[in-house]
């Protein structure tokens, strides 16, 4: 079997997820969300922290969207927090789903591959 996948990029039902701009409160909040229902490379207890206080922050996790979205109740976030979203068209689509039940979302851009879907997306409280 031929694997074409670009190396760093997740397989098919594997969604990597970059927030940024925001606080590791606001980070964990999406996380939070996110992992309520799909399973991750960043356990509960794996908080985000500021490696710096002069250089921008990206948190990243990998979430597993095969289970399907779901709806996650309301969040709050302390201020308009930037999230990039990069896999499979479904799976991005999933991730979206779900965010879109915890926050208002924004969709800012986007980029098609063959097989691939990344959106940047700007959340906010709903």
């Amino acid at each position: 079997m031929n694997d074409s996948r670009r190396p760093g990029h997740p397989p098919g039902g594997q969604v990597l997820v970059e927030v940024s701009g925001c606080s590791e409160g606001d980070a964990q909040a999406v996380f939070e969300a996110l992992r309520d229902f799909f399973p991750s490379d960043r356990g509960a207890a794996d908080t985000p922290h500021r490696a710096s206080d002069t250089h921008p922050t990206v948190w990243a996790a990998t979430f597993d969207v095969q289970g399907g979205p779901g709806t996650a109740g309301r969040r709050r976030l302390t201020a308009p927090v930037t999230v990039d979203v990069h896999g499979g068209y479904h799976a991005v689509d999933q991730v979206r789903d779900t965010l879109a039940a915890a926050f208002a979302v924004e969709v800012v851009g986007s980029a098609s591959g063959d097989q691939e879907n990344e959106l940047q997306l700007r959340l906010e409280s709903g």
